[in-house]
């Protein structure tokens, strides 16, 4: 039962896919990496990825797409799925390398940790983002770490757990070759998605990330043309202090030690 509620997931999520594609290129004016960014988390997320796309970023008229994305929900929902696509697919690379090696679960955990959190922060964060943040990839490389750290930890709190979890219930699901180990991320990308959220909403309301924005041809006017720009709206909408920062990096870090938690207890639980 579980094989075919899986197999009709992917068919959806091939068909969201093949709409999405379609949209990005055709309809909707956003940043090419919030487009890469959208097509990934849907690609993991299946139609959840689309059903968001169409609720915050997809331009619902011809030239509204500015005042459609200016709400905070939407700009951190933006963050979050930046973020979202390029740890989880670092994540999904490293977990594909490590099927061919017999190794510790912490190893095989900190190992896709470890590459979900440098593949955001060295491509998707500082390589695609440097113009906007700086204009060098070392600016944007450390104005990314703090960040890109913070959304990470909550991101594997949510992973950790649930890859965890359905590998001892169905050890097949620790084989790229099964349709467990991709039933596995795409849940995983679905929870570390929800509990990631709070965090970039204060990221973005604190002007510490980026939200979505708005990329137009040359020549293509936005409708009202009080909004012709790039939507960047929330950059420090309220000023963050230190001190707010150091305890939403320790309440990362807690989170990030809760999901591991539950990892091994569930292991315990399954071995014992």
């Amino acid at each position: 039962m579980i094989d075919g509620i899986l197999i009709f997931w992917f068919v959806l999520t091939g068909l969201s896919l093949i709409y999405l594609t379609y949209d990005l290129i055709v309809v909707t004016p956003e940043a090419s990496v919030m487009k890469a960014g959208w097509w990934l988390v849907t690609l993991y997320a299946g139609p959840i990825g689309l059903f968001f796309y169409l609720l915050a970023c997809k331009e619902p008229m011809p030239g509204t797409h500015e005042k459609f994305i200016e709400p905070l929900w939407k700009q951190s929902l933006g963050s979050m799925v930046h973020c979202l696509a390029g740890d989880v697919t670092g994540i999904i690379i490293a977990a594909l390398v490590i099927a061919f090696f017999q190794i510790s679960l912490p190893l095989e955990l900190a190992i896709e940790y470890f590459a979900g959190f440098f593949f955001g922060l060295l491509i998707f964060q500082s390589l695609f983002m440097r113009k906007m943040m700086g204009g060098t990839y070392f600016k944007a490389l450390s104005t990314s770490f703090y960040p890109e750290f913070t959304s990470m930890n909550m991101i594997m709190t949510g992973m950790i757990p649930t890859m965890v979890i359905w590998n001892m219930v169905e050890p097949s699901a620790a084989s790229p070759l099964s349709i467990h180990f991709w039933g596995k991320m795409s849940l995983a990308t679905i929870i570390a998605g929800i509990i990631a959220f709070p965090m970039n909403r204060w990221l973005v309301r604190s002007g510490l990330k980026h939200g979505m924005m708005t990329v137009r041809k040359s020549g293509e006017a936005p409708m009202p043309m009080e909004h012709a720009h790039m939507v960047h709206q929330h950059q420090a909408t309220v000023p963050v202090t230190a001190r707010q920062k150091w305890l939403m990096l320790l309440l990362s870090v807690l989170s990030l030690g809760v999901g591991i938690l539950i990892a091994i207890l569930a292991w315990a639980i399954t071995v014992a």
